[in-house]
């Protein structure tokens, strides 16, 4: 496995300070958040100064019960291409459910959530990487992520998953030590017995990010400082195998410059704590190229399974027999401060114009209206709401609001010449006096 070294996350927010770092060796950008024939200047200075930069992936759903989507398959390989990745990463999760399996109308989580560890998941995720595996023109690593729920009757511990997970498909491993802190506060999950049973040799490499507890619930945030805790966990990891890269995550709330490069020194030295002179066990046993469908009653129930779950997060219906209602609520609102959160980025007009309305009355939205399409259509369907439902009392806001929405609903992007503005002011009065 090549060697990476210490990264930190590309962010848009941070894109200046990462160029300017002298110990970074690579970066790690949101798949999602690099369009190809856009790329972002600053990742493509990066490249031509010989870091390397790989994709992350938040969108596959790789555990989910359908088949990959082709289409997100290949924007993933597109920007594994333009940015000459030596791989390409994504997570062990479900984004979405519902759909042609279930007959229901399909469900957006907005964030990841964690599969069933049971032998029907199972083999529906090793047929689905397998898939990923063939469509992508790179070597694949999938990553563990955080839990605040916990399924009901499962199969397999998290070392055991990942193990039969990578010994069947051959995919590597990215190893969240972040993840398997919160696994452990949320779960009781010992992450030393999860290292123990993992296979080494399949660790692509690893990442390592701060949260906060709240109530007893461990929330991995990426927007605070790493703890003690999970700087000791990867130690335990370092003392197991030399990982071949490791990198820093941070999402929101950043810190200055300085405090991010304090928080990589003091990862590099927890992984020297651990002894970086342990040498690599091999590499993980490929498995054969052909796919062996997972059977068609697993998915199905697999489906079932995973619809029932998010619609009880996302739409209010009755929380599936097995499950903690009170972390089930806990998710529930975690999902929809999400939503707020990111739906306030890729329209930051809406916050803006409803000022400190904004929050609260879209969280009274997400309670009543599950996320069907992507965050800029959660956007558009927001104020749609707002406006039909004529709830807001400011007539001035409420106009902004209107203006906003029209220009964005229609099937052409909104113009910034004020001539187009103009006319197209003009034709919605004409649309409205017929």
């Amino acid at each position: 496995m090549r060697r990476l070294g210490t990264g930190i996350g590309w962010r848009p927010e941070i894109a200046d300070a990462v160029e300017g770092m002298t110990g970074i060796d690579w970066v790690e950008a949101v798949a999602e958040n690099v369009c190809p024939g856009h790329p972002p200047e600053s990742l493509l200075r990066l490249r031509e100064r010989g870091v390397t930069v790989v994709p992350h992936g938040v969108s596959l759903g790789l555990g989910g019960a359908e088949r990959p989507d082709a289409a997100r398959l290949a924007d993933l390989a597109a920007r594994a291409e333009l940015l000459g990745a030596p791989l390409v990463t994504e997570h062990i999760a479900f984004v979405r459910a519902g759909g042609p399996l279930t007959a229901s109308p399909r469900l957006e989580a907005g964030h990841l959530l964690p599969v069933p560890r049971t032998r029907d998941a199972l083999d529906v995720l090793c047929e689905n990487v397998r898939i990923a595996r063939q469509a992508l023109p790179v070597p694949l690593a999938v990553e563990n992520i955080a839990a605040l729920i916990s399924w009901p009757g499962e199969e397999l511990t998290e070392g055991q998953f990942l193990y039969e997970l990578a010994d069947r498909t051959g995919v590597r491993l990215l190893i969240d030590v972040a993840n398997l802190y919160t696994n452990l506060v949320n779960r009781g999950e010992d992450p030393a017995e999860a290292l123990a049973e993992l296979p080494l040799e399949a660790i692509a490499y690893v990442h390592v990010a701060g949260g906060f507890e709240r109530d007893g619930v461990w929330h991995d945030s990426h927007a605070h400082p790493v703890p003690e805790a999970v700087l000791d966990i990867l130690t335990d990891l370092a003392s197991r195998v030399s990982p071949p890269g490791v990198l820093l995550e941070r999402d929101e709330d950043f810190p200055a410059p300085g405090e991010l490069e304090r928080e990589l020194e003091a990862i590099k030295e927890a992984v020297r704590k651990g002894g970086a002179a342990v040498r690599e066990s091999g590499t993980v046993r490929e498995a054969p190229g052909t796919i062996s469908p997972a059977a068609d009653e697993a998915r199905e129930r697999l489906a079932l399974a995973q619809t029932a779950v998010l619609s009880s997060l996302v739409a209010g219906t009755p929380v599936p027999e097995g499950f903690d209602r009170t972390r089930m609520g806990v998710q529930a609102r975690a999902l929809a401060a999400k939503r707020a959160g990111v739906v306030a980025k890729v329209a930051p007009e809406l916050p803006r114009i409803l000022g400190d309305g904004y929050r609260p009355a879209f969280l009274a939205y997400a309670h009543t209206h599950p996320m069907s399409g992507g965050y800029r259509r959660d956007a558009l369907d927001f104020a749609g709401s707002l406006l039909s439902a004529d709830r807001i009392e400011n007539a001035g806001v409420r106009r902004e609001l209107r203006e906003w929405w029209l220009d964005r609903s229609g099937p052409a992007p909104r113009s910034p010449r004020p001539a187009a503005r103009a006319a197209r002011a003009a034709r919605r009065v004409l649309l409205r006096r017929t």
